[in-house]
């Protein structure tokens, strides 16, 4: 009796103690998502500082943005699939602490190299106030430039930067397909939608934190502490400035090694709730999941196997899953169009720093209290409309292509949002030039200017100047950002044939209607990121919902797999190539070489940039309309073959009480010829 009641409470306990170990996962992967999402964004926010600090063009910087996925593409098949027959919460805790030392690794450059020193044709004359003239006679011996390289490391340090991002990549591969499998194994069926769509909008909270950390890092000075900020000519609003994009990592480092704690204390598994039988299905499923017979058994993620053995079903089982056609539909769709959206928010900020003239610090400050908010609130609504909604598979789908199609209808006015090029002396006044001699002029003949350097200067007839040598400046004075240059040359007022106007240090503010325009443009982002958001959770149930539910961690490694191969890698570098192809000044390192672009095309960085993500989604709606078709022929097929199970379910049914009726009665006769015998055997005595 007291080992029954005992038995009885444990019964009892166990629906408890399982609803508050799943809230603890709930919790615990939330902020796991909130973490890698943090430091993803943040890695995003540092594009340009990363591209000034070690000289590097666009492409490099995609390059260094795509390791991450490298990372992934190196075990993220494997781990979705043996993931899922271990322990996942400990594999997801020990892919969080990986995550954290990735992201130290990354900051570890900063504390390798010098201190950084921006180019500057500014040389000031020792124990003095008063600047040598800009105007040289003669340029500097080859001697002299070189006398910094010394010292200089033969190994590029943003080496570190990729393998620290490729660590990352590998720590973060078991967070989302294990977790959410985990999820969707172990919630009631109803709540499985929502509860991802809160994981999901978790997630996108984290960009909000990081965007806003690397607005506040873009401000700060890279080597703040170890410089004199008064001699500092350059201001946060400068193509020269670097911020203290080393300080984010540290702090996006430590909160993701708090991540992996929660994990290491979570069971293997948890209750199944009692509307999940293993017999229980759901019409969605039962019209999809198709197990073969002879296949059945060998993925129950419960079952006891060993390694040779699910090694040996690994290709049968990918097999499987690329079978499924809409899955394969799904899966082309999704690598296109985030091929468009990673390439649109990885230069998303540099875009608004380059087309409307913003500092590094304030786009990201926007990117991350304007955009990214915005994209929380869909992917949150998205999902509390599913569960409201009740949406089927086919009504999922459909929700989540109009969305999709309605922001791109509203994304084609961005093209109409322009501004013009900032007035660049031989660069973009009295036509677009890409050539360097072209900011040489009778002007500035009589000084012996380098074409290559990139120190402007403001003049008073509102024209910037690659350099105060270059506007033919004959003196200088005060310090840092209070230098002023006089009796420049090629500083014409207007109606004047000749000049010597004075230039101020850096270039002169950005256009009129650059300002008038920049405000439609963020509402216009707000909208269409929006919108096109909301259909994040239900075209991510239409993945889940697509496939058997023990391919479920397979079908979901294997999608991000194929996503972050095919899109998250090539995305940033193709699209930052294309970009370096409309920069009009490069910059130049300080060993010789072609650094980081200083200037863009405007208009041409406005219609290579928008054009390749519009070009993206729009073959990507041509395989959606694919899509539907394929959808709708595999419902009706699947509907008729879950009609005839059921007639054939009700035959055998009506065959098993036929022989149940028949084994009772040769039961029956034979009882009672057993009874006739010893009647007849006793009546014989």
């Amino acid at each position: 009796m007291a080992r029954q009641f005992h038995k009885e409470n444990r019964n009892r306990l166990r629906p408890t103690l399982g609803s508050s170990l799943f809230l603890m996962f709930l919790v615990a992967l939330s902020f796991a998502y909130f973490a890698k999402a943090l430091s993803g964004s943040y890695m995003k926010s540092t594009i340009t500082q990363l591209e000034r600090r070690f000289d590097i063009p666009s492409y490099l910087t995609g390059v260094i943005d795509g390791s991450f996925e490298i990372g992934n593409l190196l075990v993220i098949a494997f781990v979705s699939y043996f993931g899922a027959k271990l322990h996942r919460p400990k594999i997801i805790a020990m892919g969080c602490v990986l995550m954290a030392v990735g992201t130290f690794i990354i900051a570890l450059p900063h504390f390798l190299i010098g201190r950084y020193k921006f180019e500057t044709s500014i040389r000031s004359s020792v124990n003095s106030t008063n600047n040598l003239s800009p105007c040289p006679a003669r340029l500097l011996s080859p001697s002299s430039q070189a006398s910094g390289c010394e010292g200089e490391s033969n190994l590029s340090m943003w080496i570190y930067v990729f393998l620290g991002n490729v660590l990352r990549g590998i720590g973060e591969t078991p967070v989302q397909p294990l977790g959410i499998s985990y999820i969707d194994d172990f919630a009631r069926e109803e709540n499985a939608a929502f509860y991802i769509g809160c994981v999901q909008t978790i997630a996108v909270i984290g960009p909000v934190f990081g965007y806003l950390l690397g607005s506040l890092c873009a401000k700060i000075y890279v080597d703040i502490g170890f410089v004199n900020m008064e001699s500092i000519t350059i201001s946060p609003g400068d193509a020269r400035w670097v911020g203290a994009w080393w300080l984010g990592y540290l702090i996006a480092g430590v909160i993701t090694l708090l991540s992996a704690i929660p994990f290491w204390f979570l069971p293997r598994s948890l209750p199944i709730p009692s509307d999940r039988g293993p017999a229980q299905c759901t019409p969605e499923r039962t019209s999809f999941i198709k197990d073969p017979p002879l296949l059945e058994h060998k993925y129950q993620a419960d079952e006891p196997a060993g390694f040779l053995e699910m090694a040996k079903d690994f290709i049968p089982t990918l097999k499987t899953l690329l079978g499924n056609p809409v899955y394969f539909i799904y899966l082309c769709v999704t690598i296109i169009q985030l091929n468009s959206l990673i390439g649109m928010v990885t230069y998303k900020p540099k875009y608004i720093e380059q087309h409307y003239g913003q500092s590094a610090s304030k786009a990201n400050f926007l990117m991350g209290t304007i955009n990214i908010p915005a994209v929380a609130l869909g992917i949150f609504t998205g999902g509390l409309l599913m569960k409201r909604l009740k949406l089927s598979i086919m009504g999922a789908a459909k929700f989540a292509f109009g969305t999709s199609l309605i922001g791109y209808f509203l994304s084609l006015f961005f093209f109409v949002m322009s501004c013009e090029n900032i007035k660049v002396a031989g660069i973009t006044v009295g036509g677009v030039s890409y050539e360097e001699r072209s900011v040489f002029s009778a002007c500035n003949s009589d000084c012996v200017c380098s074409g290559r350097d990139w120190d402007p200067v403001c003049g008073e007839n509102g024209i910037t100047y690659v350099s105060p040598c270059l506007a033919g400046c004959q003196t200088s004075t005060g310090l840092g950002k209070n230098t002023v240059f006089s009796n420049c040359s090629c500083v014409v007022a207007a109606g004047m044939s000749s000049g010597n106007l004075t230039a101020s240090v850096g270039h002169c503010p950005h256009r009129d209607n650059c300002d008038r325009v920049f405000p439609y443009f963020l509402a216009l982002s707000v909208i269409t990121s929006f919108i096109i958001s909301l259909g994040g959770t239900p075209g991510y149930m239409v993945l889940i919902r697509c496939i058997k539910p023990q391919l479920k961690s397979l079908a979901l490694g294997f999608h991000t797999l194929s996503t972050r191969t095919l899109a998250g890698i090539p995305a940033p570098i193709y699209f930052g190539a294309v970009i370096d192809t409309t920069c009009l000044k490069w910059g130049q390192k300080r060993c010789g070489g072609r650094g980081a672009c200083r200037i863009y095309n405007t208009t041409a960085y406005r219609i290579a940039y928008l054009g390749l993500t519009m070009g993206l989604r729009t073959v990507s709606f041509l395989l959606c309309i694919l899509g539907f078709v394929l959808l709708k022929q595999h419902l009706r097929r699947e509907e008729c073959s879950a009609h005839q199970v059921a007639n054939g379910g009700a035959e055998l049914e009506a065959l098993r009480k036929e022989e149940v009726l028949a084994s009772n009665s040769d039961q029956s006769l034979q009882t009672s010829t057993t009874d006739y015998n010893n009647t007849e055997r006793e009546t014989r005595l």
